[in-house]
């Protein structure tokens, strides 16, 4: 038996902390913690660490609300899916109404802490993140266009934002161009994972009338959104350089990656293979994962040595 599909209940705790999608709120804590630390020259003084540790924690709480309340949208769709059918919304252990309530309290510790000790552009930015997320994406786009990985993406790119916000107190050009390039890399990231469990995505679309792009437009099209998008997300990622937000080290690196998410792209028109769109949806992580980890190294070596 699968991790992801336990053949025993969880324990209460474990069924809460799990309609969080862990997993997830991490990576988008991380972003903003990516966008507390660009925002700050240098290292950051004892205050400012302890309004980032605040400001992650809220972050953590309003984002964990809006996966519960996620679960409680799709839990139907989710009991389908093997990788999801653990969820205890979809298998029954937990009500919508303890979901609701339980989403409701976070989101509601959450902003207070972000309102009072962080300040309150933060707070209605995370906010509308959740609406953006749990309402808008989820509930009205997502099953009504085949682009919703792309509108949805706009919630999905706000964390980098979020953490400018919790330093600043504003939302400057820099946090835009995280913005941006988070926007930009989504559809390209997730469409070859779309692409190798096409079938999945069929049978959701047939069961539920979820639009997934392969599936609705055809690989091909899909594929040469793939190699569009990366090419544009080259040329945006060229940004924090030309803005003077990042140095050499940032652009030596930058460039390659982009060009290695090209070439993938390029290989799967080729080969029209689900490998290959497995192994393309992986480069895409290590592709973002090293494009910040060379922002935040040029960073610091502009600014501390």
């Amino acid at each position: 038996m699968s991790k992801s599909s336990p053949a025993v209940a969880l324990p209460v705790f474990a069924q809460y902390y799990a309609l969080t999608k862990p997993r997830v709120i991490q990576l988008i804590v991380f972003c903003a913690l990516i966008g507390m630390v660009l925002a700050v020259p240098g290292l950051p003084s004892w205050r400012e660490l302890g309004v980032a540790a605040v400001a992650c924690l809220g972050i953590w709480l309003v984002a964990g609300a809006a996966a519960a309340f996620n679960c409680i949208i799709e839990k139907s769709i989710d009991a389908k899916m093997k990788r999801t059918a653990w969820r205890p919304t979809a298998k029954g252990e937990l009500k919508d109404w303890q979901t609701l309530l339980f989403s409701a309290t976070l989101c509601a510790l959450g902003s207070v802490l972000l309102y009072f000790v962080v300040n309150p552009l933060t707070m209605w930015l995370t906010f509308a993140t959740f609406i953006g997320y749990a309402v808008i994406y989820t509930v009205i786009l997502k099953p009504l266009t085949p682009q919703n990985i792309v509108i949805g993406g706009a919630s999905g790119a706000m964390p980098p934002v979020l953490g400018w916000a919790a330093m600043t107190g504003d939302v400057g050009p820099e946090a835009l161009i995280l913005f941006l390039i988070i926007f930009l890399w989504t559809p390209p990231h997730f469409w070859p994972l779309a692409i190798a469990r096409q079938d999945k995505y069929q049978k959701i679309y047939e069961d539920f009338r979820i639009p997934m792009l392969p599936v609705t437009n055809g690989v091909e099209h899909t594929l040469l959104q793939i190699l569009l998008y990366s090419v544009l997300l080259l040329i945006v990622t060229l940004l924090p350089y030309l803005t003077g937000m990042s140095g050499l080290i940032y652009l030596a690196t930058v460039i390659p990656l982009g060009l290695g998410f090209i070439y993938y792209a390029v290989l799967m028109m080729r080969l029209k293979d689900k490998a290959t769109a497995m192994t393309t949806f992986w480069y895409s992580i290590v592709y973002i994962t090293l494009l910040f980890a060379a922002l935040l190294i040029d960073h610091y070596f502009r600014f501390t040595l």
